[in-house]
């Protein structure tokens, strides 16, 4: 309905710095009380928001299907964008592989032949080490920018790869016997295409099920494999 996908954008837009007020939103979407209410409901049933009162709370998790349900409902993928911070997919992806049993790096700083590199999030679970980029497009990206955005984070996987043995202490990896590393780009939602070259581009609310095939099938996909995980200098010779 015209009115849901009003709603649910709306609150989209305005929880964007914390918790709002019913009488702002209402003023907002220029509903009445009876109907917004209605709606709001709905939303708090479906897990997608909690209503305090008079206040509209959305967690990060929460705001991400709120975007999902918006598009769902015809709202425009670039428009729902914009309403979303940077921080949250990575907050929301760092959850997920969190729940999953993986230890977590976010903005994995490295330097690995004279260049630095960062990770947007990384998670660890033996033998597996997930490479995340999180991409919060504005925009549409045709097929090549996609195909360039995968390449990209294929490069930055194989350059951690090189330098693993460097950041034992603080990836904690020092009594893995091996570990492979598998690129993944993650987005709000997925197109037409989900592997370039076997790399994965997965949905940001399919994650989950992608975590848990990914123990099963990760060998069938691009990866890359570190045996010696014994350090070669010091961890302070290489972070930032």
């Amino acid at each position: 309905m015209t009115y849901e996908k009003h709603v649910t954008t709306a609150v989209l837009k305005l929880t964007q710095a914390g918790p709002i007020t019913k009488d702002l939103l209402r003023k907002h979407t220029r509903l009445d009380t009876t109907l917004l209410n209605k709606t709001l409901t709905k939303l708090s049933e479906d897990g997608l928001l909690q209503l305090k009162q008079n206040l509209i709370v959305a967690s990060s998790s929460q705001r991400v299907n709120l975007a999902f349900k918006a598009i769902l409902l015809g709202e425009d993928l670039e428009k729902t964008c914009r309403f979303m911070k940077w921080t949250e997919f990575e907050g929301v992806t760092a959850e997920a592989l969190q729940v999953n049993g993986f230890k977590v790096l976010r903005n994995l700083r490295f330097k690995h032949k004279g260049k630095r590199w960062e990770m947007d999030v990384v998670g660890f679970r033996e033998p597996l080490i997930v490479c995340v980029d999180c991409k919060h497009w504005r925009r549409r990206l045709n097929q090549a920018g996609l195909f360039k955005a995968v390449e990209a984070q294929v490069e930055r996987t194989k350059a951690f790869t090189d330098a693993l043995p460097n950041y034992w202490k603080k990836t904690e990896l020092s009594e893995w016997k091996t570990a492979l590393l598998v690129p993944l780009v993650l987005s709000l939602i997925s197109g037409s295409l989900r592997f370039h070259n076997n790399v994965p581009i997965v949905a940001i609310l399919q994650l989950q099920d992608f975590l848990n095939i990914l123990p099963f099938e990760a060998h069938l996909l691009t990866h890359f494999r570190q045996q010696s995980l014994l350090p070669e200098q010091k961890l302070t010779d290489y972070c930032k």
